[in-house]
């Protein structure tokens, strides 16, 4: 059952904790070293260079399963690169050998049945660290990349969304098969059960990162995305109407009334009209007006024209 508490920065450290002991294994994927005495979270995170918003954002999920809204940009992508990366080396590096070493000490050794168990085991762990490393050179690189700036064209986060399966069920078999067919005296039963209880904590612990990734880094990430291309947008335009200023011809009067006709939607003919001059006219200044500037369309000129002040934007707010 879920708690409903949800923990703020002015709670002590070491209460969140007590009430919490699995959460042991985040303060280390956190960086957060032990010692920090009656300490406030806000205190130990600023002690220890931890984003405290992402941290008490990461926990109240994993507790609670309380995420914050959608487009939150207060969540540090930094911080939660860094907290998986450490979790996969936790878990790559010391847990799945660990669970193994147990698992083959627990086993009788000339047993064929102890020896399938052990092969299952280790297709197990090879599809989890498999999943793992496609994260740590397919995604983790394409986040830093936005981090500095850089976008790539052909993957983003949904990509990375559509693809990405849960691990938690990946030992349901493998305990099945421990609990109901593994033969054992009454010595090897303590090991065993202490081993299987290893086996369900880590399938916790893989659920836990996997709805992390799921419901925390992805948004996170989505928002990162959607921001860099809005900026990419406003540069691209701030580019052009500076090459516009740079440009060595300037556009004449009679030029911006033409482009103030051409964006409120008037044909060749009705600018003729308009501003009494022939149709012939109109099409020699559009001629001008696209060599000088290198627009040609309507809304490129629409643009040029509110950054100019020809026009009010608020004509096209609606």
């Amino acid at each position: 059952m879920k708690r409903v508490k949800l923990y703020e920065a002015e709670d002590k450290m070491i209460d969140l904790i007590s009430d919490n002991y699995t959460m042991l294994q985040g303060l280390g994927a956190f960086g957060i070293r032990l010692g920090f005495g009656d300490k406030t979270v806000r205190e130990v995170c600023e002690e220890q260079q931890v984003d405290c918003y992402t941290f008490l954002a990461v926990v109240n999920f994993i507790i609670n399963g309380f995420a914050p809204k959608e487009n939150d940009e207060r969540l540090s992508i930094q911080t939660m690169l860094g907290y998986l990366r450490a979790s996969h080396r936790y878990f790559l590096d010391f847990q799945l050998p660990s669970i193994r070493e147990k698992l083959k000490n627990t086993l009788c050794q000339d047993d064929s049945l102890s020896a399938l168990i052990l092969h299952l085991y280790d297709d197990y762990a090879h599809d989890i660290q498999k999943h793992m490393r496609y994260e740590e050179k397919t995604l983790f690189p394409y986040v830093e990349a936005l981090l500095g700036g850089e976008q790539a064209a052909h993957y983003n986060a949904d990509i990375f969304s559509k693809h990405h399966s849960d691990t938690t069920g990946k030992f349901q078999e493998l305990k099945s098969i421990i609990i109901k067919y593994l033969p054992h005296d009454s010595l090897s039963n303590n090991k065993l059960t202490d081993t299987l209880y290893d086996i369900y904590n880590n399938e916790e612990w893989l659920s836990n990162h996997s709805q992390v990734e799921d419901h925390l880094f992805v948004p996170a990430i989505r928002t990162l995305e959607k921001r860099l291309k809005v900026e990419g947008i406003s540069n691209r335009i701030s580019d052009m109407i500076k090459s516009v200023e740079g440009c060595g011809e300037t556009v004449s009067e009679r030029e911006k009334d033409i482009i103030v006709c051409l964006v409120q939607g008037m044909s060749n003919k009705e600018i003729a009209e308009h501003l009494f001059i022939s149709v012939n006219t109109v099409i020699t200044h559009r001629r001008n007006i696209a060599r000088k500037l290198q627009i040609r369309s309507v809304a490129g000129l629409t643009i040029y024209a509110i950054a100019n002040n020809l026009i009010d934007k608020s004509c096209f707010s609606e």
